[in-house]
């Protein structure tokens, strides 16, 4: 008989085998990773909505993450520091994440005739792909804002408010951004439900639900969040 496959199959594996050890540790790296990300799109969205507050007040938040610490820390000292440790976290995260996705394709001995994903969420079918989503975003979205800073517009980009209004001044800028805060928030969903159950949070019936709670919060909230200073800007709201 031809074996029916879920979106959730996954390799059996021998319960304290080397395999079975190896899969534990790669999930745990990618949960642990997966909150160093949480806490700095928190803390990365919290900074954005300084734009409702305008130009003087975005800025001078942009110009104190670049000094904050010193003398004791050179200019972008601090910055230095988290962006290598989130290249760190971003190599461990999608390098567990591919290594996975291998085991779980080499262990199958046989092609699935039929999917069935009924029991599955969008979120979870939408993860791979979501991932690679969000990844290309971001290389877009730190040549526009750091690397280079890129101005869609032509204008000029030595000041950070002002190059976030003309970026989301153009509708197809915008559409972009929230595209990408859609994968966003999906990836979060599932990627959040899954970190607790890697962690062992997920035990009971009642854990499960607030794990699956906990998900669509930090999905809502930070997906959301990110996607309102571009709204605003495109409805004319915050403006140069």
């Amino acid at each position: 008989m031809t074996p029916v496959a879920t979106h959730t199959s996954a390799p059996t594996l021998v319960k304290g085998s080397r395999a079975a050890r190896t899969t534990i540790t790669l999930k745990i790296l990618m949960a642990a990773s997966g909150i160093v990300f949480i806490g700095f799109v928190l803390t990365h969205m919290y900074g954005n909505l300084k734009a409702f507050a305008g130009h003087d007040s975005f800025n001078e938040y942009a110009h104190h993450l670049r000094t904050f610490g010193e003398p004791m820390l050179p200019y972008e000292g601090l910055l230095w520091v988290v962006r290598v440790g989130l290249i760190v976290a971003l190599v461990v995260h999608v390098a567990s994440a591919y290594a996975l996705a291998r085991r779980a394709s080499t262990a199958r001995t046989q092609k699935y005739a039929v999917k069935k994903n009924a029991s599955s969420s969008i979120s979870s079918r939408t993860m791979r792909w979501g991932g690679v989503t969000i990844l290309v975003f971001l290389v877009w979205h730190l040549l526009n804002f750091t690397i280079v800073k890129i101005n869609p517009s032509g204008g000029a980009t030595n000041d950070p408010f002002n190059l976030m209004v003309d970026t989301f001044d153009l509708w197809w800028m915008t559409i972009i951004y929230l595209v990408a805060m859609v994968a966003l928030g999906l990836h979060l969903h599932h990627g959040t439900w899954s970190a607790l159950q890697t962690l062992g949070l997920t035990g009971t019936a009642a854990a499960r639900q607030r794990a699956k709670t906990a998900g669509w919060v930090v999905a809502v909230v930070i997906a959301g969040g990110f996607s309102l200073v571009p709204l605003f800007v495109l409805l004319g709201v915050i403006s140069k």
